[in-house]
């Protein structure tokens, strides 16, 4: 449990595992956020699932709130368990049929094309390491760009949800550049900006390349040419600070 002062109310957070859905155990984590004037006022709540796609944790979120404001001024936590343990697969079914079979469910999130968006702080050794990075992206048929923008450098990749955490690993794993002293060593200034679900807006990636731009213009175009404007804003501009 997790309690903050009287004047946020209380948070706290319950893991639940549903059975039977698609003939698996869904473990939700739900995030509740009871204001300090609860149960007149409908909890905050989030929803997450390592089994089922951003997409559907909205959804099964969406209808707890539905029936939270059935409970106005009662008490409802435990209701709303019971509740999304009842019907979990109502949820998830309708969510699937809304997103026209893109995903299938079988899988939960290992389905439908991911994207990741990766800075890195430096490459001393930039020609080794920028083709290992095209030799990974290529065995595990992911695509993007490579790009370098003065001291910025981002790597960003669209594949299958197991590759990109394939492709994760390596590159925390692998000897991939030199140190200081030129001894192969480790990526360990890399930051993840971005995971997410390609969405219907985002345009695929056709090939892996490796460009330069030479003002942040170039990279914001891009950004919005591949349908990610919203990407480069959020994550682009701190960086050239």
């Amino acid at each position: 449990f997790f309690y903050f002062p009287e004047t946020h109310g209380i948070s706290f957070r319950i893991q639940i595992s549903v059975k039977e859905v698609l003939d698996t155990d869904v473990l939700l984590n739900l995030l509740f956020h009871l204001p300090v004037n609860y149960p007149s006022t409908v909890p905050d709540i989030s929803v997450n699932s390592d089994q089922l796609t951003r997409a559907q944790c909205m959804d099964v979120r969406e209808k707890l709130l539905e029936q939270a404001k059935k409970h106005l001024s009662e008490p409802m936590v435990h209701d709303l368990i019971l509740w999304v343990q009842q019907h979990l697969k109502d949820v998830i079914k309708q969510s699937a049929t809304v997103c026209n079979e893109k995903t299938t469910l079988s899988k939960g999130t290992e389905d439908g094309i991911w994207m990741l968006l990766l800075h890195l702080d430096h490459m001393r050794a930039k020609a080794k390491y920028v083709k290992t990075v095209e030799k990974w992206a290529s065995n595990l048929r992911l695509t993007g760009r490579l790009m370098f923008m003065g001291k910025i450098i981002l790597i960003l990749l669209q594949g299958d949800r197991s590759s990109i955490k394939e492709y994760l690993i390596l590159q925390k794993t692998s000897k991939v550049d030199v140190d200081s002293s030129g001894k192969k060593c480790k990526e360990k200034m890399m930051r993840v900006l971005c995971e997410t679900e390609l969405q219907s807006q985002h345009k695929r990636f056709q090939t892996f390349e490796v460009k330069e731009y030479s003002a942040p213009e170039e990279l914001q175009r891009e950004f919005e040419t591949a349908g990610l404007p919203t990407l480069f804003s959020e994550f682009v501009p701190p960086l050239l600070k």
